[in-house]
This record gives C-alpha cells, structure tokens and sequence, in this order.
C-alpha cells in the first residue's frame, strides 16, 4: 500500500521573470534562475535577489499584500523593503575603506 503525499497548495497569484527583474533595483540580479516559490504556511510568493556586491536576499509577497495594492503594487513595495533594508547594513567587510 502506498501513500500519497497531498498535492502543494497552488500560488494564487505568480509573476513571470521579466516582471520580476522590472521592479529591481540597478545592478541587482533574480537567484536561482528567476523563479518564485510559493509559500504556504507564510501564504506568500517568496525568492531571492542579488544585490550589486553578491549578497542574496530574500523577497516575500503576500497574498493580504496582493488583496489591499494589487499584484504589481505589493511586488514592488516588497522590493522597495528589501533594497531600504540592505541600504542601512553595514559594509564592513567589502572592502570598502572607511574614512574616520
């Protein structure tokens, strides 16, 4: 007797890559091939973006995002998050000099 595992719950909503790369900032790249992954149990499109020095991201859509702005408009707040939030981390480490 075999068990079959219960079928993923479908994304209610996707982006293809293209729009994926619309909404990104300058110099940053899609991990991964350029996919999104949906999330069930945080009921969000989630992937990961490389920002210009290689440090990858994580970038979540949720469906109540979607709900209140729509499709396009919860994706590009979700990277406009992502890219305020790398512009406040710090840079040592990237060889950056530092003037005192």
């Amino acid at each position: 007797m075999s068990v079959i595992a219960p079928a993923a719950e479908p994304a209610p909503f996707d982006y293809t890559p293209e729009e994926l790369r619309s909404y990104l900032p300058t110099g940053w790249e899609l991990l991964a091939g350029g996919t999104a992954a949906w999330d069930p149990k945080k009921k969000a499109l989630t992937l990961r973006v490389l920002d210009n020095v290689e440090f990858d991201w994580p970038v979540a859509v949720t469906a109540a995002a979607v709900a209140e702005h729509g499709r396009l408009e919860a994706l590009r707040r979700a990277m406009e998050d992502v890219f305020r939030s790398r512009l406040g981390r710090p840079t040592r480490g990237l060889g950056i000099a530092r003037h005192r």
